[in-house]
């Protein structure tokens, strides 16, 4: 095996370790933009099944009720900006993954390549080899 298709082989590895931990963390990108939405609406679906009570309520109940209320609204739009961050960095991580997959891909022609060069260098030798060996059988 010749040295080039040793150091293409070592390369193509290369690529692959990097395509996989960028493929994660574009994975765990995604995971968290999901995540944040997931708790978007459930704080969404919290702020919607919060209801007055039928009949009589003191004053603390409607105070302690519109509070909840307000503190889940605040928090559900805080998380816009969060969301945005994430999404960004998702859209990132996605770009990063397929620029190392261009890479790998790249790295995995170069390596054909090798192989072929070296599989023909290697038959061009077989056959010099028989022709001396014919030469040599018809001299004698």
């Amino acid at each position: 095996m010749s040295a080039v298709l040793r150091q293409r082989q070592r390369i193509v590895k290369v690529r692959r370790i990097q395509h996989g931990l960028a493929a994660n963390a574009a994975a765990a990108a995604a995971g968290r933009v999901r995540s944040l939405e997931l708790s978007r609406e459930r704080l969404l679906q919290m702020r919607a099944e919060l209801k007055v009570v039928q009949g009589p309520t003191s004053g603390q109940t409607l105070a302690q009720t519109g509070e909840l209320a307000m503190r889940l609204d605040s928090a559900r739009l805080g998380l816009g900006p969060t969301i945005d961050s994430a999404r960004s960095a998702a859209a990132s991580r996605e770009a990063e993954r397929l620029i190392a997959r261009r890479d790998q891909e790249s790295a995995e022609k170069l390596e054909d390549i090798a192989v072929r060069a070296a599989e023909a260098l290697a038959e061009q030798k077989l056959r010099g080899v028989f022709r001396r060996r014919a030469r040599i059988q018809t001299g004698d």
